[in-house]
């Protein structure tokens, strides 16, 4: 694992996190007045935001070709990029919906990519963050699928269907493989069936960590691990529109 990086905030500043918008889903037509909703929230936390956190799967599906990118978004990525221009960062973590990003986010957008989860500090806080698919002792199903997906060969293979093609299946798939989608065990199941928690409490036997920080699940959770370690899930941005926000002390979840 990467050493942690340390952000410091000054007075008055917070940290912002999201995840989970399925952008295209299940149509393009559809999922504009939730994108629409989505620039909203950027255009107002870019004021006193120190950094941003997406966590995955902002998109219902992206693969990036050496000189293509799915049509569409133009509202999410110019305010990306104007929010990233005026020098706040923004930290993407891959999800299951968007494993396929390699530079475009970074070449065009400045904004740093992350396939693996990563720990960072602000100011004296520790926070672990990731997207949260494949860890913990289940979602068995999906690591398979995520072997296939992230093997050379498939991506390869992938790469030399035309875009048209490839785009229309991998948007299907998307919306209609609930194994994918993650729409089946979008229930909470129990602090101790919570495969996510359980992965932060083996986490937690190595190294403390103040929060842990994840999507994934669709849903807004906070599970307190300990007397001084809680995981949090951030929800979505289909049903709930939540989110999360640090400001130097307290993480909490709100409600867009």
């Amino acid at each position: 694992m990467n050493k942690s990086t340390h952000i410091t905030l000054a007075e008055g500043k917070k940290i912002y996190f999201a995840s989970d918008n399925h952008l295209g889903a299940p149509t393009s037509d559809a999922s504009k007045p939730r994108e629409k909703k989505f620039v909203a929230w950027l255009d107002e936390i870019k004021h006193d935001a120190a950094a941003i956190f997406l966590l995955g799967d902002l998109f219902d599906f992206w693969f990036e070709y050496k000189t293509v990118v799915p049509k569409g978004f133009t509202r999410t990525l110019g305010k990306l990029a104007e929010i990233s221009d005026s020098g706040i960062p923004i930290h993407y973590f891959v999800g299951n919906h968007d494993l396929w990003m390699h530079g475009y986010f970074e070449e065009e957008l400045g904004i740093p990519v992350y396939h693996k989860p990563k720990e960072f500090m602000f100011n004296d806080t520790s926070v672990f963050i990731g997207h949260g698919d494949g860890l913990g002792p289940n979602d068995k199903g999906y690591k398979r699928m995520k072997k296939v997906f992230t093997n050379p060969v498939f991506k390869w293979l992938f790469k030399w269907m035309h875009p048209d093609i490839g785009l229309r299946i991998g948007q299907y798939l998307s919306v209609k493989n609930k194994m994918i989608s993650g729409d089946d065990d979008a229930t909470f199941l129990g602090e101790e069936n919570e495969w996510l928690a359980v992965y932060c409490k083996r986490k937690l036997e190595d190294k403390h960590r103040d929060y842990f920080v994840f999507g994934h699940r669709h849903l807004p959770l906070e599970i307190d691990l300990n007397e001084k370690s809680k995981y949090v899930n951030l929800g979505d941005w289909i049903q709930y529109y939540t989110y999360g926000v640090f400001d130097g002390e307290n993480f909490d979840l709100k409600k867009y």
